[in-house]
């Protein structure tokens, strides 16, 4: 999967020029994979890690509803409630604008790939979007898929791809 993003990658509208990735495993690989396909260097961003779920970590959805069924429901009703011990995605939500500002301000003009978790791109994604922070329980990524958001300077930032998985086919 990770080769053949880099492949899709390498091409328009893409034609990455810098990489930056989650520190986390699974997101550090594919990042490593892509970049050895692009021939350039991966950049490590600590707050491109996934959201912290505390208690929930390790564990399935059906576990956690009948383990924590009270602390899921009011979860899933409110972003600024947060899993036992864990990161609540308003949190989230705002660690990631950090990110994704710095991110925009120091490769101005370039073609970035962020290579992190479900969380933080549906983070970027819904601010891209000037979303509420309940659009991220109402959007679905895939495992490799790809999405593009533009900058511009002059103007707001346009989201020009969601959910890409044409080029695991």
């Amino acid at each position: 999967q990770a080769r053949a993003a880099a492949d899709r990658l390498a091409r328009e509208p893409y034609g990455v020029q810098v990489i930056v990735s989650s520190p986390l495993r699974r997101a550090l690989v594919t990042a490593e994979t892509v970049a050895a396909g692009l021939g350039l260097d991966v950049v490590v961003e600590p707050d491109l890690r996934e959201v912290d779920f505390g208690a929930w970590e390790g564990h399935t959805f059906t576990e956690i509803q009948r383990r924590w069924p009270d602390e899921l429901a009011t979860w899933l009703a409110d972003p600024s409630a947060a899993p036992p011990g864990g990161e609540s995605f308003g949190d989230a939500a705002r660690r990631v604008q950090v990110i994704g500002d710095r991110l925009v301000e120091r490769y101005e003009g370039r073609t970035v790939l962020a290579v992190s978790h479900v969380t933080p791109i549906k983070m970027l994604l819904r601010s891209a979007l000037l979303a509420p922070l309940a659009a991220l329980y109402r959007m679905h990524l895939d495992l490799a898929a790809l999405s593009l958001i533009e900058y511009y300077a002059d103007g707001p930032a346009v989201v020009k791809a969601f959910n890409d998985t044409s080029h695991l086919r």
